[in-house]
């Protein structure tokens, strides 16, 4: 028994029959419809009255019978046609009107959305007959106007040259896919952030996604902002603004939507439904950054962890391969799917993972304790992702750690010996950056590395003067170290880039008087900083067992 998709409530059993009988029709390629299917589909429409869709590959199967209302039709997803890049998705949809209407907006959606061969809609007269069939196609390249309408034609005059006009829409699609992939990499994305609240604050949010997918070597192709009266609570921004984002990023050839928010499982799901694309939220798009930032066996590790604890809910899937019940030798029994088994291997690697993590912690506080620690203090270098910490640290010691102009460019925490003029030496570290909303996965996985900042006896917070946001996310850095229990620790701040200014002496943070300006690549800059580094260090008062001496590290 062949499936009926959509409203067969209410239908006769012998008018259910004649519609599963539309499943033994053949078109030929070249034929938008024979004439004698045309009829019988306006027949069966008119009676019911609601709107019949035929789905037929390239072939000329019926693979797809669709019983609509009135109004509409909803073409479902069949996972064996679906639009690789450069292709379209091999199926011509030809449907019913009950009205005297040529194709609608949902009808031109539809076709841009699921890259349809071709769209067709026939028209119905007052008598249940033909009147005309008005059809379109995708038209590659044009942004505005993503189709291209046929003249409306009669139902008998229905052999317009199907396949060569299928083959010219994939190959002009091809051609431009070629052109877009030339000396490009990564993904190409479209960022989206839907808020609530004030416009200028949203816009500062999207300019700083944009320099996290920077980070992560993702093309921004196009930016999407929409301000709401509320958060749709499962799709976000409404499937009617999804559909036109889908819609963008099929004329621009976009692989990737990354939202501004996260998402939780259940909007992910139905989010990746709609657009039938790539979709990631800020979080995963952080814990990818760190993925490809983290060098050493414990940052890989904590990173690992981080990605599996934020995805575990997230194992969600599309396949229907995936609720196929796994049995037989080898297997754990019939009652236990794919996903259950993908998600069982994910909790049986985060248990390895957080083992090693605390193995490696424990050897760490081993060898904390048995180090000579007496006397000297440590200065732990914190702010916000690319603020200068690491080429701050490299110019104030002499050393090569690797610096970037990129948010969390550097990963693993370093550590320096610092020499003042007046003999007294400190050891100086350079600590992760911090960011606005930073991933609550990210503080557990890394609690081993932050907790490093408990031993110091002075904050360095490093603030990028030049970047227009500075104030809001000072206030980011200050949020995390009191998360921390570490606003006990005396703060030092130290505005960077001054350099960058156009009129360094107007702009003056009101509350940090007491700041010293630097410009981090310029070390005569850092004189007075030296110097009050010399001065707050000789008038504390260290503490003996909370320091950590690694001369493996130091230059």
């Amino acid at each position: 028994m062949k499936t009926i998709y959509g409203n067969v409530e209410g239908l006769k059993a012998n008018q259910i029959k004649r519609i599963e009988n539309l499943y033994r029709r053949r078109t030929p390629p070249e034929y938008i419809l024979t004439p004698e299917l045309c009829r019988e589909i306006v027949d069966i429409s008119h009676e019911i009255r609601r709107q019949i869709a035929l789905l037929i590959n390239r072939s000329g199967k019926t693979v797809g019978v669709i019983v609509g209302t009135p109004d509409q039709i909803v073409i479902p997803k069949l996972n064996e046609y679906h639009a690789a890049p450069g292709r379209l998705n091999g199926l011509k949809c030809i449907h019913t009107h009950l009205k005297n209407e040529a194709l609608t907006k949902d009808d031109l959606t539809d076709l841009s959305l699921l890259r349809l061969d071709l769209m067709a809609a026939v028209t119905i007269t007052n008598d249940g007959l033909p009147l005309e069939i008005h059809a379109g196609h995708i038209e590659p390249g044009n942004e505005e106007k993503p189709y291209v309408l046929l003249k409306p034609l009669m139902h008998t005059r229905l052999d317009i040259g199907c396949m060569a006009l299928i083959r010219e829409t994939e190959a002009s699609l091809s051609k431009l896919q070629a052109l877009l992939d030339t000396g490009q990499t990564g993904e190409r994305a479209i960022l989206v952030h839907v808020t609530t609240g004030p416009k200028p604050q949203a816009l500062d949010s999207l300019a700083e996604l944009k320099e996290l997918a920077r980070s992560s070597d993702i093309q921004v192709i196009d930016t999407v902002l929409q301000q709401r009266k509320q958060v749709d609570p499962k799709f976000i921004m409404g499937k009617g603004k999804l559909a036109d984002l889908t819609i963008t990023a099929l004329q621009k050839n976009v692989s990737l939507i990354v939202f501004d928010q996260e998402l939780d499982p259940g909007q992910i799901r139905l989010v990746t439904d709609q657009l039938d694309l790539k979709v990631i939220d800020r979080t995963q798009l952080i814990l990818d950054i760190f993925a490809q930032r983290a060098k050493s066996r414990e940052g890989k590790l904590q990173v690992e962890l981080a990605q599996l604890k934020y995805l575990m809910p997230r194992l969600i899937t599309k396949n229907t391969a995936m609720s196929r019940l796994t049995g037989g030798i080898g297997g754990r029994g019939p009652g236990e799917t794919k996903l259950e088994i993908h998600r069982r291997r994910a909790r049986e690697r985060i248990l390895k993972l957080q083992k090693e993590v605390e193995a490696i912690q424990k050897n760490r506080k081993q060898q904390k304790s048995k180090r000579n620690k007496k006397g000297v203090p440590v200065i732990s270098i914190v702010g916000y992702t690319n603020a200068g910490k690491s080429t701050l640290l490299n110019t104030m010691t002499k050393s090569k750690v690797f610096a970037e102009d990129k948010l969390f460019a550097t990963l693993d925490p370093s550590s320096r010996r610092l020499r003042f003029p007046q003999d007294i030496e400190v050891i100086i570290t350079d600590t992760v950056g911090f960011i606005k909303d930073l991933p609550k996965e990210l503080i557990a996985a890394f609690k081993a590395t932050l907790e490093e900042l408990e031993g110091a006896d002075l904050l360095l917070h490093v603030v990028d003067i030049s970047n227009p946001r500075y104030r809001e996310q000072i206030q980011s850095v200050e949020k995390i170290i009191e998360d921390l229990k570490l606003d006990r620790i005396p703060v030092l701040y130290v505005f960077n880039k001054q350099d960058l200014l156009s009129d360094p002496e107007n702009e003056s943070p009101e509350r940090f008087r007491d700041g010293i300006r630097i410009s981090a690549t310029d070390a005569k800059t850092l004189l007075p900083l030296i110097a009050r580094l010399e001065d707050m260090v000789s008038g504390m008062t260290l503490r003996d067992s909370d320091i950590f001496f690694d001369e493996t590290l130091l230059i």
